[in-house]
């Protein structure tokens, strides 16, 4: 049996900060933020303290629970925390504030590929935190969208209970068919689906696969119920998904920002076990960076034949690199590279700093219920190779949004500035024009670019005050060319946006199939993944091709 003492717990960070442990970027970042608190803790200053009895105590408290699936359960093992899960665990639960010794985290993340036994983990917390939290009367959460994977959790925590009598005695729990019970102070631990009720207040709430759920609903509702606990934990143990405009992914990023030093989050613990860019997906040797149990609940032949099949069958490479190398792949079968794509992104960019070059609008206006989405891309020659600038505006009528199953998505980027709701119950054409022409007297403007399908009056408005308006049908033999100088584009870093989350979870949706001569052409696998603003991205980049970028063309000024 596995033994853990704060030194060994410790030894796991300084492993992966040296480089003795295969890890990625990001576990590299959150065993680095850890070690420096380590540090930063001997300062008075500083509001918190590790204390190894703390995370000790909840690590030897899991040590004494059974496995409830596979070989080892068949033997009656008990578990035995690996040491990078030692360290997450010890890290969760032994950073407390000096002021009072609560614990510092409220919220944890935790990404990693399937099979590396996040489910039996966070059913041993859960079980910890109904009757070793020191929280009187603890409610406890196993939250998810559906009755099965609420269960995912519960079920071995229950399990676990039921086989361990001793637990039941020493804290008088009750296991019941859909919950587990301490009659002393009525703590308990149950699975939940959807919101919790009003008179809910959640000391411990686990989401387990967060990223299958289309809104932040349960997670924000859960957090609103835990302001009555001295020290609730918020616990999210994930895989990575293929939806980038839900709020697992908004959390992921969260995360990252808080690892890379942008943002600060004191309260926020994350880690995510995934392959870094530009990994060779196919060696054996990056596989521990996704798999931190690759040995143990992951078996390397198992590992080996997946890969063996996504290289015979290309189709399979996305699902394989979404949950056994923990990639968020956006569709199923993405175009774009979305590591690629988020590189490319630069929230700092200004559309003011680009007024003198050279400027073509892509307009996808779809119908007049559903989103639009116009797309400004600047050109600029530099060191000889053309680099392209995008800037979206997106249009959705308020009636639309009612109804979008993307509504508090949308709702969320309209409050951010990200996309624009229009009173009515269609796009307003004429409002979309009217901005057209105010901001195209501030650049340089070539050319608006427009699909006749639904643009061809407005187009004639727009020639009507003096703006060059061209047709761009939605053709393979229109599209291909573009689509393939954006891939090069992003691939070798000329292309540039300004990370408008809306066009990125667009990016994501777009998938592309080559045909015998290599064309492609956008589409999306369901109608509720838009792909407008990529759309119209692909026209001005289009159009753009067509002119060099140095070919500066001052634009007709109107009134």
């Amino acid at each position: 049996m596995k033994t853990h003492s704060l030194r060994s717990v410790n030894d796991y960070a300084r492993g992966v900060v040296a480089g003795r442990i295969v890890a990625g970027l990001w576990v590299r970042l959150a065993c680095g933020r850890h070690l420096a608190d380590l540090e930063s803790a001997k300062s008075a200053d500083f509001p918190y303290r590790f204390d190894a009895e703390k995370a000790l105590r909840v690590i030897g408290f899991i040590g004494q629970l059974p496995h409830t699936k596979g070989r080892w359960a068949a033997k009656r093992q008990l578990l035995e925390l690996e040491p990078w899960q030692a360290w997450c665990i010890g890290c969760l639960f032994g950073w407390v504030r000096k002021s009072d010794g609560m614990r510092r985290f409220r919220e944890a993340y935790l990404e990693l590929a399937r099979k590396n036994g996040k489910s039996a983990m966070a059913a041993a917390l859960g079980l910890y935190c109904m009757v070793e939290d020191d929280e009187h009367g603890a409610e406890v959460y196993s939250g998810a969208t559906t009755e099965k994977q609420a269960w995912e959790v519960f079920r071995p925590a229950r399990l676990m209970a039921k086989q361990t009598p001793d637990l039941l005695q020493h804290y008088g729990i009750e296991v019941n068919a859909s919950n587990l019970l301490r009659l002393e102070d009525f703590a308990r631990f149950e699975p939940l689906i959807g919101k919790p009720g009003d008179g809910a207040s959640p000391s411990c709430a686990i989401v387990d696969e967060f990223h299958e759920h289309d809104t932040p609903d349960l997670y924000d509702t859960m957090m609103t119920g835990m302001g009555a606990r001295e020290q609730p934990l918020m616990l999210v143990i994930t895989t990575a998904g293929v939806n980038i405009a839900g709020p697992c992914y908004e959390k992921r990023v969260e995360v990252q920002r808080m690892l890379d030093g942008s943002v600060s989050a004191d309260r926020l613990f994350g880690v995510i076990y995934t392959l870094d860019e530009g990994d060779d997906w196919t060696d054996p040797k990056v596989w521990p960076k996704a798999n931190p149990n690759l040995g143990v609940s992951v078996s390397r032949d198992y590992l080996e034949a997946q890969v063996a099949q996504a290289i015979r069958q290309p189709s399979k490479q996305s699902t394989v690199l979404c949950k056994h190398f923990n990639v968020w792949t956006g569709a199923k079968a993405a175009w774009l590279n979305m590591e690629h794509w988020r590189a490319c992104g630069d929230s700092t960019l200004k559309r003011e700093d680009f007024a003198g070059d050279p400027c073509w609008i892509g307009l996808d206006l779809a119908t007049r219920i559903d989103i639009a989405a116009r797309v400004d891309v600047f050109a600029r020659e530099i060191d000889g190779r053309t680099h392209y600038y995008a800037f979206p505006r997106f249009y959705l009528p308020e009636s639309a949004l009612d109804a979008a199953k993307n509504a508090q998505v949308y709702r969320g980027w309209a409050t951010a500035g990200h996309v624009e709701i229009m009173e009515g119950d269609e796009v307003d054409y004429a409002a979309i024009q009217s901005e057209l022409l105010a901001s195209a007297g501030e650049m340089t403007l070539r050319e608006v670019a427009y699909d006749p399908w639904q643009a061809t009056q407005l187009a004639q408005a727009l020639r009507a005050e003096g703006v060059e308006a061209v047709e761009f049908r939605h053709t393979v033999g229109n599209m291909s060319p573009a689509m393939r100088e954006l891939e090069a584009a992003i691939a070798s870093g000329r292309f540039h946006h300004d990370d408008n989350p809306c066009l990125n979870w667009m990016a994501a949706n777009v998938v592309a199939k080559a045909d015998a001569k290599d064309n492609i052409y956008p589409r999306k696998e369901l109608p509720e993944n838009k792909i407008d603003g990529v759309v119209a991205l692909i026209m001005a980049i289009g159009r753009a091709m067509v002119a060099p970028a140095t070919q500066h063309i001052a634009c007709e000024v109107w009134a």
